[in-house]
């Protein structure tokens, strides 16, 4: 008999702030050269910082 171990919700939790944070990034860069609309690839391209502040401010920081 094996036992499953719970899910490490700390890594996936950091995982989605990333990928949220590059998901964001490739859409400003996507919205500033494809749809050449400059200003809001500014405006989305700020949301990088907030998610990955949100991020530091919400996950616990662990140093070893």
């Amino acid at each position: 008999m094996t036992t499953k171990s719970p899910p490490n919700t700390l890594k996936l939790a950091r995982g989605l702030i990333l990928a949220a944070a590059g998901l964001s990034m490739a859409l400003s860069i996507g919205i500033w050269f494809l749809a050449d609309d400059k200003l809001a690839g500014i405006f989305v391209g700020t949301w990088v910082p907030s998610i990955l502040a949100l991020g530091a401010m919400i996950l616990p920081n662990q140093t070893k």
